[in-house]
C-alpha cells in the first residue's frame, strides 16, 4: 500500500474524483478499456457472488437512443464510450451495493486513466425496460445503470438545474460513538 506522501497523493486523487458530464469526442482507447473492465471485473461483491456482466457501448446511435431514456441523462449523447452495468436480478439488495461499488471504481479507475466518467442512472421501472430493450438485456436481468467515459471537457454540470457543489462540514455529518455525540 502506499505510504508517506505518496498515499497522500493517491488519497487526494480519490477525494477529487467528480461526475463527469462534458466529453471530448475522442474514442478511448482500446487499452483503457481493458484496464477499466479488469478493474471492474475485480472489484469486491457481496459473497464474492460478480453478480455483473458489462456492455461496452461506442455506437452514437445507442447512446443517444439511452441519452433519451429522461432528461437528466441527455448528456450521454455526447460520451464517446458508455459501460452498462447488468446485474444478475437473483439478489436486489446486495446487488444494488454491488453495482455502488463497481460504479465508483470505474469512476476512480477512469481518472487515474487521465479520463473521466459519469453515472448514468436510467430511471424507474419503465425506464430501465426500455434500455434493457435497446441493450437487448434479458428481462430477468437488472440494469439501472452506467458509466459514460471519456476525456473530460470539464466537470462543470451541464444540466438545466444543476446541484449545487461543495460538502458540509464533518461537524454536520459524523458523530462519535453514539449518533449525534461529538468528539470529545
Amino acid at each position: 500500500m502506499a505510504a508517506g506522501a505518496n498515499a497522500r497523493e493517491v488519497l487526494e486523487r480519490i477525494r477529487t474524483v467528480r461526475q463527469i458530464r462534458q466529453f471530448r469526442p475522442d474514442p478511448v482507447p482500446q487499452e483503457a478499456v481493458n484496464d477499466l473492465l479488469e478493474i471492474a471485473r475485480w472489484t469486491g461483491s457481496s459473497r464474492n457472488t460478480q453478480p455483473w456482466h458489462f456492455i461496452v457501448i461506442s455506437d452514437k446511435e445507442t447512446l443517444r437512443q439511452i441519452s433519451r431514456l429522461r432528461p437528466p441523462i441527455t448528456w450521454v449523447a455526447d460520451a464517446p464510450l458508455a459501460i452498462a452495468i447488468v446485474l444478475d436480478g437473483a439478489r436486489p439488495t446486495s446487488e444494488a451495493y454491488d453495482e455502488g461499488r463497481v460504479s465508483e471504481r470505474l469512476l476512480i479507475a477512469a481518472q487515474v486513466l487521465g479520463l473521466g466518467g459519469g453515472v448514468a442512472w436510467f430511471g424507474d421501472a419503465s425506464h430501465e425496460t426500455e434500455a434493457k430493450r435497446i441493450l437487448g438485456i434479458p428481462t430477468e436481468r437488472t440494469a439501472r445503470s452506467m458509466v459514460a467515459i471519456g476525456y473530460p471537457i470539464s466537470a462543470r454540470d451541464p444540466r438545466p438545474n444543476p446541484a449545487r457543489g461543495g460538502r458540509k462540514p464533518l461537524s454536520e455529518i459524523v458523530s462519535y460513538e453514539r449518533f449525534g455525540a461529538s468528539k470529545r
